[in-house]
């Protein structure tokens, strides 16, 4: 094989290397924004307001590139299914986020890749190393570490970091049987579109509709522009790299988490959060491995 052809592979690797850590920055810059939105609006409110912004984005950039075709999905089964998957995964993390410090969810989420190894032996009967159920087994460990149970009390935000983690797993799986075929508009705009119309259902149905203040709809923006540039980039970056080396940087979330916490909502550090994040982290590179 040809020198430049071997390293094709890596230098798509490093691209997405580069590129998804900028993609969960702008994760966590959104959940940080939602979090201070939703001490004066409800969660389903919130997330339709910040949706909106980001499929709008996703409209317009579509239209300046002259791409409007693309956000029409070729496999619409399968897109309107992963995007079912994100709505209910974002709803329950910005649940998470009212209730729980940045930190303590991102913990949470962090058994993603974990979650990913066991539906892949579950569904796909795909066999696990000795190494990758020893991984499984910290990872569980770890989550009894970061949550001290018996101390500290379990709520229903915890309940919905846990189902979130679980839902985002079950797309990272449909993903990447959808990136080969859909365009990243389509991807990125069939989960905006379900996401928007869920929300605003849920928040028809609860009444949870409340005035908006000029700050709070410059907020709100603002976090649907970061909401739109990391989805952007996240499947930009599956797109280019391989899983393996796409996914860890997820766990980039818990130092902006414990960043953003302790400066705008006085979270403490705690040394068992992150003495079980370090846990889980270890626990998903050797899943990966």
């Amino acid at each position: 094989m040809p020198a430049d052809l071997a390293l094709q592979p890596a230098r798509a690797n490093l691209r997405a290397a580069l590129l998804v850590p900028l993609a969960f920055s702008a994760f966590s810059g959104t959940d940080a924004l939602v979090k201070r939105l939703t001490e004066s609006l409800p969660v389903p409110q919130v997330t339709a307001m910040i949706t909106l912004v980001a499929l709008l984005l996703v409209i317009l950039a579509a239209a300046a590139t002259g791409r409007a075709r693309a956000l029409w999905p070729r496999h619409p089964g399968l897109a309107v299914l992963r995007a079912v998957l994100l709505a209910g995964d974002t709803l329950l993390i910005y649940y998470a986020f009212s209730a729980l410090p940045l930190a303590d969810a991102y913990v949470l989420a962090f058994l993603t890749p974990v979650l990913v190894a066991l539906l892949a032996a579950l569904f796909l009967h795909e066999r696990l190393s000795r190494l990758a159920w020893l991984g499984v087994i910290a990872g569980f460990a770890g989550v009894i570490v970061a949550l001290k149970p018996g101390e500290t009390a379990l709520t229903f935000g915890h309940a919905a970091a846990l189902g979130s983690a679980l839902l985002f797993a079950l797309s990272l799986v449909l993903l990447r049987r959808t990136k080969a075929g859909e365009s990243d508009l389509a991807l990125v705009a069939s989960v905006l579109v379900v996401l928007t119309l869920l929300s605003l259902a849920t928040a028809l149905a609860a009444g949870a509709f409340m005035a908006v203040t000029m700050g709070l709809a410059g907020l709100a923006s603002l976090a649907g522009l970061l909401l739109f540039t990391g989805h952007m980039l996240l499947v930009r970056a599956f797109r280019l790299g391989d899983a393996s080396v796409v996914a860890p940087f997820q766990y980039s979330q818990i130092l902006w988490g414990c960043l953003y916490g302790a400066l705008f909502f006085g979270a403490p550090v705690e040394s068992h959060t992150l003495a079980g994040a370090a846990i889980i982290i270890l626990s998903g590179w050797l899943v990966l491995k």
